[in-house]
């Protein structure tokens, strides 16, 4: 069976099961090793809507024994990227961040979540139509961070190239 084919049928199952939920989880730690330490999981996955979370654990904390910004901006970037990721086909287009610019409003002491959505009409109109007419694009993803208690935390804009495979100059 084909990685892509797989990770799309086990991210269908996720959205219906906890356990397989789990099983996605623990497959990512090994596929994206730089997530695994770090604990970043995903939380929710819906049509349209995905919720990653990290604990603030030692060593997601800074100096101060907060989650450090850097795992803030791991954790939105990583619901934005999966979001893309489970709407467009990898094997047609490849997807790379390109620009991260994120706020920081509130010191994180606990655990966090960041959710990404995206509705049909932008999928449809913003992205799937402007790659099949020009075969690259530049596309902005929001990524809103909240602790557990429901403070703000972060807010997230990722940018990412997604660009058709017979586009790309360089391969894998």
């Amino acid at each position: 069976m084909n990685m892509y084919v797989f990770l799309y049928t086990l991210t269908d199952r996720a959205k219906r099961s906890k356990f397989w939920l789990w099983v996605l989880n623990v497959l990512l730690g090994r596929v994206i090793p730089f997530n695994r330490p770090h604990g970043f999981k995903l939380l929710l996955i819906s049509d349209h809507v995905i919720r990653t979370g990290v604990e603030n654990r030692r060593s997601n904390q800074n100096h101060l024994k907060g989650i450090h910004a850097c795992a803030i901006a791991t954790v939105a970037e990583f619901s934005a990227g999966f979001l893309l990721l489970s709407k467009l086909d990898p094997r047609r287009y490849r997807l790379i961040m390109s620009k991260i610019d994120i706020d920081y409003l509130f010191q994180a002491k606990e655990s966090i979540v960041s959710e990404s959505s995206l509705s049909p009409e932008t999928l449809s109109n913003d992205i799937i139509a402007p790659l099949q007419a020009e075969g690259s694009i530049l596309v902005k993803m929001q990524s809103n961070v909240d602790d557990i208690s429901g403070n703000e935390i972060a807010h997230c804009c990722t940018t990412w190239q997604i660009k058709r495979w017979d586009r790309v100059r360089t391969q894998l």
